[in-house]
């Protein structure tokens, strides 16, 4: 048998060191030492729990846990060395503590196996994560709320198949997205509560024979559930990857948002500007002011969706309990987060600097025959059937298309050409803030009712 050491936890049970280029293959501490606060938590809370159960003594407790913050300091110091013959942060931390306290460190891994520890690292760092990402989110929509009140009153054009359906103003525009952001919050809160469920002392895959409290450690780290199955719980990243979920639905909403901002910025719609320290210009094109920071979140969209693909891939054909595969749920998990926090961030800060050219829009709107179904509704009123007043109208603004006159812009002889309903009454119907207000209904574009939809989106982040 080789005296040669492995240098590893597990190095007893083989007579030679692992190959040096597996060794680096294997190991996960270039991207998994981002745990290492929510490690050392995890492992004072172990060692508080097993002093109660008698396992430790108060003086090992204590000194295992002024250790931990000690290397806590070390490492955001910059000065803890990480060891890639160690493999990951669990056994860099524990190294150095053993390092530090001698025996007393190497009781803390009683009763735990790196199974459950990392299980409990990442649902620990996950949960903050999610915090940070929702305080993000309640402030990109208490920007759109901010915008949409003050531009209740602006009117532009609204769009189905990119083509002008019917006005609709800027302010309730805004509130579709803020709509979509609360689901957003919904979802994420409701997966943050299965996210917060604790796997601690479920160990390798079948428990401990120890004597551990894990209601302890579970009131310890803020948890709200123990996991109910040690191979439940060491094994599924089902709760990463509802995480993923969510943040991709998140994302895409961004990024259905970005398309919006890169249109109106441009040159062919001049709906809004962005302010300069939210675009970049051309290393050729002198006059060219690109909109990269909503660009980018489109672009950066499809990274949060490869997370999810990647995280289902990687469980689809795992067996139970714990398999070396998920060494690889880290990186896409961390990135996705990285990634939603990092846009919803970026649109907090540009949402509110958002200037609209009201002019531009209110023009807009005045083009395409935005209010034909407003003329429609009008001879529906006047008692006619729905589907004989669409095709009267119809024909008006076929005559419009052809003349290259709006509705509103016609005399009243030549609407009265299409139909003798038609009186001097309808011009009030044919304006944009005739069309506009008229919708005032919950849900609707009416300006009374853009504020009083911002109101009910003050009380609810104020609920939060």
């Amino acid at each position: 048998m080789s005296s040669e050491k492995t240098n590893q936890s597990w190095g007893g049970r083989f007579s030679e060191p692992v190959d040096a280029f597996v060794a680096r293959f294997t190991a996960s501490v270039d991207f998994d030492k981002r745990l290492y606060r929510h490690d050392i938590l995890g492992s004072q809370a172990h060692a508080r729990m097993l002093t109660q159960t008698g396992v430790l003594s108060e003086a090992e407790r204590d000194a295992i846990v002024a250790g931990l913050d000690e290397i806590r300091r070390e490492i955001e110091a910059g000065t803890f060395e990480w060891r890639v013959d160690l493999e990951d942060v669990h056994m860099n931390i524990e190294a150095r503590l053993t390092e530090r306290l001698g025996v007393v460190g190497k009781k803390l891994h009683t009763g735990r196996s790196r199974n459950d520890q990392v299980a409990t690292d990442i649902r620990l760092w996950l949960r903050d994560e999610i915090d940070a990402i929702l305080a993000e989110l309640n402030r990109l929509q208490q920007g759109l709320l901010q915008l949409a009140e003050a531009e209740a009153d602006t009117i532009m054009p609204g769009f189905t198949h990119l083509q002008t359906a019917q006005p609709v103003t800027f302010g309730h525009h805004l509130l579709a997205w803020f709509e979509m952001l609360s689901r957003d919050h919904e979802r994420l809160v409701d997966c943050r509560k299965r996210v917060n469920r604790m796997p601690l002392g479920s160990a390798a895959l079948a428990g401990t024979t120890y004597p551990i409290q894990r209601q302890v450690t579970c009131e310890l780290l803020g948890f709200e559930a123990i996991g109910g199955n040690s191979l439940d719980g060491v094994s599924d990243r089902d709760f990463a990857i509802e995480f993923c979920a969510a943040a991709s639905l998140a994302m895409m909403h961004l990024s259905r948002f970005s398309e919006e901002l890169v249109l109106w910025t441009s040159a062919q719609f001049q709906f809004i500007d962005l302010p300069d320290r939210f675009c970049t210009g051309s290393s050729i094109m002198p006059q060219k002011k690109n909109p990269d920071v909503p660009e980018l979140v489109r672009g950066k969209t499809g990274r949060v969706f490869g997370a999810l693909t990647g995280l289902l891939t990687l469980m689809k054909g795992q067996p139970l309990a714990y398999n070396k595969d998920n060494q690889e749920d880290k990186e896409p998990l961390f990135d996705a987060a990285d990634t939603l926090r990092d846009s919803l961030r970026a649109f907090a800060d540009m949402v509110p600097a958002i200037k609209p050219r009201r002019e531009i829009m209110r023009e807009a709107a005045r083009r395409g025959f935005s209010t034909a179904t407003d003329l429609a509704d009008y001879l529906v009123r006047k008692g006619l059937p729905f589907r004989d007043c669409h095709e009267i109208v119809g024909h008006a603004v076929k005559y419009g298309v052809d003349s290259g006159k709006d509705l509103a812009e016609m005399s009243l002889d030549e609407l009265r050409r299409f139909s003798d309903q038609i009186e001097q009454d309808v011009f009030a119907v044919l304006t944009l803030e005739g069309s506009v207000n008229a919708r005032d209904h919950i849900g609707g574009t009416a300006p009374a009712q853009v504020r009083a939809a911002v109101k009910r989106g003050l009380e609810l982040l104020a609920k939060r």
